[in-house]
């Protein structure tokens, strides 16, 4: 059946009024982006020094560096991922490949979704009530990692699950019929295809954890400290309570400010040089899989 000349027009000014609103909403989003790294650039880089970064707090954390909150930051980021990171891939392996079609797959993804939308202060407090109290781990990395890892763990689940979803069942029946068990194709034909797509997870994950405040309040976080942590039992500062600290709590406002844009340029900067490892990684392993 032919279209008419008019029609097409139609549908062709429609598709251009289309991609023209994607276009602009995808130049606002980039441009916000870009405005608020370059209002933490402008305000926070006149703090920035070698002091800064390498100094203990002094004068009620208003003059000094941010060292201990940069190694507890580190060492929270890093101490979440290491429990979350296993427990979420193992969960969307078990989920997409042993799982069938049914209630109980329904209800588990209905429960990660439900995990995914809590809000990070009951974290906080359901960190604090096992891990602090009942385990008796006190407020520790130990505590305040395992908290975040639990915050972290419905994204990992999900981009788990998602990446093994898009993996051709071609390639597992193709191991299938070369004599390869459920578990040898798994570990050696479809977590190879898709690690890449799994370390977003890890990334999305390392992207949330790092910049919250209210699990860490309640779980591990300490105002100040003039010593670096000696185990996973010790109380630790870190960079978004630093940040809240000085910017709300019994010190001068004024003093604090440049310190606060520092911290917060501080923040970004190890958010993004960190994604930036992991995006590494991802290449390096999706180039394998390329090759292979």
């Amino acid at each position: 059946m032919k279209v008419s000349p008019d029609i097409a027009r139609i549908k062709r000014l429609k598709q251009s009024i289309a991609f023209a609103v994607f276009r602009l909403t995808s130049y606002l989003i980039v441009a916000v982006l870009f405005v608020i790294l370059a209002f933490i650039i402008v305000r926070g880089a006149s703090a920035i020094s070698w002091e800064f970064l390498t100094a203990m707090p002094a004068e009620g954390m208003t003059q000094g560096g941010i060292y201990p909150a940069i190694i507890g930051t580190l060492l929270l980021v890093l101490g979440s991922m290491l429990f979350a990171f296993p427990i979420g891939v193992l969960s969307g392996i078990y989920i997409n490949e042993y799982t069938k079609d049914g209630v109980l797959k329904r209800f588990i993804k209905l429960m990660t979704n439900n995990l995914a939308g809590i809000p990070s202060i009951v974290f906080g407090l359901f960190g604090m009530s096992l891990f602090v109290n009942t385990l008796d781990f006190g407020d520790s990395i130990l505590a305040g990692s395992l908290t975040l890892g639990l915050l972290a763990l419905p994204v990992v689940i999900r981009t788990t699950e998602e990446s093994l979803k898009a993996v051709d069942n071609n390639f597992r029946h193709g191991s299938y019929a070369l004599g390869a068990t459920k578990l040898q194709t798994i570990r050696r034909v479809v977590l190879p295809i898709s690690l890449p797509n799994i370390l977003t997870g890890l990334i999305l994950s390392i992207g949330r954890v790092s910049g919250e405040t209210a699990p860490i309040l309640f779980t591990v976080a300490v105002y100040s400290i003039s010593h670096l942590p000696h185990s996973i039992y010790d109380q630790v500062m870190a960079l978004p309570y630093h940040l809240y600290v000085i910017t709300t709590s019994g010190t001068n406002i004024e003093e604090s400010r440049p310190m606060a844009y520092g911290t917060a340029l501080v923040l970004i900067v190890i958010v993004l040089l960190v994604n930036l490892l992991a995006n590494a990684f991802r290449r390096y392993f999706g180039n394998k899989v390329k090759m292979n």
